[in-house]
């Protein structure tokens, strides 16, 4: 018998798109202007290193422009091709729609092993990737507007930032050319921990309904709620965190490049990390069950399953052994277009990618905003908020005193109550906002629709909807 020939990464997306698009009533036309990938820019530039010129490809793919910027990370990888390029792109695309962050999708990546340099021959390498793409406008902050993906962090978008400045030195605009910098570099508090921070959000919206726990098999809140996390990286790390420690949930499995650990009574988190940062892996971790075949503990039971790492880790090989009710796809593309459809057979529910790691670019939305605006969240407003808060606190407190009554106010209250947003606060509250919002776009067409069986689809058709009447108002 011939093994099924599993849909590679791009295909998977488009077959996705397929399912949605089937379910409306777009022209043809209109339908494959969606659907195409505008531009491919591959460039393959050299960088004298280590005393002789070595030679990188990179690639800057932008997948639709109905609105601009076009906004999507760059990551360094040596599995990075143009048709992963591309295929990510195109789902930052109905990523952005889903979110009403106002872009168009785009994303990069360098075929490059990061660990392979130190980080002298690191800026090198950027430097010069970014002096590629900046001098045709693909790093631009009205046209293109990278942000960090796998193998990239603050870091490398400080030196894109930088390289962009240098050369062109009357763009006052500058540093909203990249997103996802640190603070002193015109950064915004809570980008890093977006995405993460963006899982838990949705992962709290979903168990506010109690029918879409029914359909999960699910009931209560998260907390107690045994969760398998595949990649602790900046997102699958954040994400557990939170959920454990501010949602009581047991991170029951990590799964890392080296190995998992399993420990049904749960791991921490943050020890687990600390092993990771020292030690290269979690091999030699001393609590919880180390197993060689990290893969195989995603088919462990468990109440939530988070892929956080690559694309296509839950395919056809593997897809008839998941036992997760509920998967959340923190990862791009982790689950194949072949082991969607097992999954869903099986009854699993799963909040998809274009929903649930949307965390980032929305942070990177509030990030672009401050660098145009040349100033940080609550800057003005927030003393006034205090005083405000101040004149109430004071009022109460006569009262009490005046009626003889003696009453007190709660331990901590005053503390909590006097204290106006700052920037970290008010970009929580943004990306909570956001996250509430597109579920419930996506909700409303999943049980509106007898034709929507899934919360992909509806996410789909909620983000290609968008798009359409982008391109309808411009014209096509």
């Amino acid at each position: 018998m011939q093994p099924i020939k599993e849909p590679g990464f791009r295909q998977s997306v488009d077959l996705m798109f397929n399912r949605a698009v089937a379910l409306m009533d777009l022209p043809p036309g209109l339908e494959e202007k969606i659907r195409v990938c505008n531009a491919t820019y591959t460039v393959r530039f050299g960088v004298r290193l280590r005393g002789q010129i070595q030679t990188f490809t990179g690639y800057r793919s932008v997948h639709s422009e109905h609105m601009e910027p076009v906004k999507g990370g760059i990551r360094y990888a040596l599995s990075v091709n143009q048709n992963e390029v591309e295929a990510l792109a195109a789902l930052m695309t109905y990523k952005c729609a889903l979110v009403e962050a106002p872009f168009g999708g785009s994303k990069g990546g360098l075929c490059i092993d990061p660990r392979e340099w130190d980080d002298h021959e690191l800026e090198q390498i950027t430097r010069r990737f970014a002096y590629e793409l900046i001098k045709r406008d693909m790093i631009n902050p009205a046209q293109n507007v990278p942000a960090p993906d796998m193998g990239t962090g603050e870091r490398e978008m400080a030196w894109i930032a930088d390289q962009y400045a240098r050369m062109n030195t009357t763009d006052i605009n500058s540093r909203a050319c990249v997103t996802g910098k640190p603070l002193n570099a015109g950064g915004i508090a809570g980008r890093v921990e977006a995405t993460g921070r963006g899982v838990q959000y949705a992962l709290q919206e979903f168990f506010r309904e109690p029918e879409d726990k029914k359909k999960a098999g699910l009931t209560g809140t998260l907390d107690g709620k045994r969760i398998i996390v595949q990649g602790l990286g900046n997102v699958g790390y954040h994400a557990a965190l939170f959920l454990s420690t501010e949602d009581g949930a047991r991170i029951t499995g990590i799964i890392e490049r080296d190995g998992a650990l399993f420990n049904p009574d749960g791991l921490d988190v943050q020890a687990v990390h600390e092993w990771i940062v020292g030690h290269g892996g979690v091999t030699g971790f001393p609590d919880g069950q180390y197993v060689a075949d990290g893969a195989s503990v995603m088919e462990e039971e468990c109440d939530i399953l988070i892929p956080a790492a690559m694309e296509g880790v839950l395919n056809l090989d593997n897809a008839e052994r998941i036992q997760a009710p509920l998967i959340v796809e923190a990862a791009n593309g982790p689950i194949t277009a072949g082991a969607d459809e097992i999954l869903r057979r099986k009854g699993a529910v799963i909040i998809p990618d274009l929903f649930a790691n949307a965390g980032g670019v929305t942070v990177s939305y509030f990030e672009w905003v401050k660098n145009l605006g040349h100033i940080r969240f609550g800057r003005m407003q927030r003393r006034q908020e205090e005083a405000r808060h101040q004149l109430i606190v004071d009022e109460l407190e006569r009262l009490s005193a005046d009626s003889g009554v003696g009453w007190q106010l709660s331990p901590g209250f005053k503390q909590k109550y006097l204290r106006g947003a700052g920037e970290l606060e008010l970009v929580r509250s943004g990306l909570d906002d956001t996250m509430r919002t597109a579920y419930q776009s996506m909700r409303a067409v999943w049980h509106g629709r007898d034709d929507v069986g899934d919360l992909r689809t509806a996410a789909y058709l909620v983000a290609i909807d968008r798009v359409a009447s982008s391109y309808r108002a411009k014209g096509l």
